[in-house]
């Protein structure tokens, strides 16, 4: 983590203030930041995280965690893993998603495994030059996967059309955000077990699952796939968890009204909302979030032109609104970050 920490002191950034930005804008604070990827790469050293970059979509926040020792990432589109390999991050790159056309991946000088979950799947990865794959398994998430139990045949079918087949996936989606941890964990346990059934038949050295919700939780898989811990919402701070908020939207107060709320200049445009309304800095109820506005009931009185930050629900829709996040302490603006993974 020394190399980030150096970072936020290069003589080569020119800073500036957060109170000089135009907004919104994408707040990450470095102190929470650098804790959230020391204390994963404690917890999860080296191999034993893979990084979901769908969650900050920015190869420069991707180097702090190679930076922190992970060399292993996960992707959710093509487009990550194509601005993964074109920034050297390209070591073992595994795209957690089925594609029907895998051709811009076989063309890439990166190691790209490929999740795959039915015949189809199996022949577009060969089809399009890609030389390894996971198995995908469906866990108990209504989502992608095959049955475990057709999990070998589909391995077996993988072989003969000349692929690798490194092992197998399954996300315990369903449990990785539940506030309940007793529950949370049960559910865990008979998740895997169902990979566990599959990975029997498949065989192969990764056994790939998880989350930020179950990183500690998950001692089945030998590797998680956690992303949202770098930057965190409050989706996932209501689980307790270790990591503390690096993520903010920094708005701009616009309208005040005499009968107390007030109207600033982010709306459903700049926050993910499917996790429910943001929290404000330093208290305060979300009232009404449309598409360039939010109106909100402060804790304190504000005034037109005063700056506010509200916290996110959802980290990863969110970061995929804005085209750069700025890195910051103290009103100081460190570094810039673009979000340099967008689109598909």
């Amino acid at each position: 983590m020394r190399q980030s920490v150096r970072r936020w002191h290069d003589a080569r950034v020119v800073a500036t203030r957060t109170d000089e930005l135009v907004t919104p804008a994408l707040l990450v604070d470095a102190d929470a930041f650098d804790q959230n990827i020391s204390l994963m790469a404690t917890a999860l050293p080296g191999p034993r995280l893979r990084p979901h970059v769908k969650a900050h979509k920015s190869t420069a926040l991707a180097k702090r965690q190679l930076a922190a020792g992970h060399h292993a990432f996960t992707c959710a589109t093509i487009r990550e893993v194509e601005g993964m390999a074109a920034a050297g991050l390209g070591e073992d790159i595994l795209l957690a998603n089925e594609v029907l056309d895998a051709s811009r991946l076989g063309k890439l000088d990166a190691r790209v495994t490929v999740a795959v979950d039915s015949l189809q799947t199996i022949e577009a990865a060969a089809k399009g030059g890609v030389k390894e794959v996971l198995i995908d398994v469906n866990v108990g998430l209504p989502r992608c996967g095959c049955t475990p139990d057709n999990a070998g045949t589909l391995a077996k079918i993988a072989r003969s059309k000349g692929l690798e087949v490194r092992g197998v996936m399954g996300y315990e989606g369903h449990a990785v955000g539940l506030e309940d941890r007793s529950l949370r964990q049960g559910l865990t346990a008979e998740a895997m077990a169902l990979l566990l059934q599959a990975h029997a038949d498949v065989g192969g050295e990764v056994i790939s699952a998880g989350g930020t919700g179950t990183f500690d939780i998950n001692t089945w898989a030998n590797e998680i796939q956690a992303g949202s811990y770098a930057l965190m919402d409050t989706h996932y701070a209501k689980l307790g968890l270790p990591f503390k908020q690096a993520l903010s939207v920094l708005a701009t107060v616009i309208s005040t009204s005499a009968s107390g709320y007030a109207v600033a200049n982010c709306g459903l445009k700049a926050l993910g909302m499917d996790h429910g309304n943001p929290d404000v800095e330093g208290g305060g109820i979300v009232m009404i979030v449309s598409d360039e506005h939010i109106t909100f009931a402060p804790e304190k009185p504000v005034t037109v032109g005063d700056r506010v930050r509200f916290i996110p629900a959802h980290v990863d829709p969110t970061v995929a609104y804005h085209d750069r996040m700025h890195v910051v302490r103290d009103g100081e603006v460190l570094d810039t970050w673009e979000v340099d993974l967008r689109g598909w």
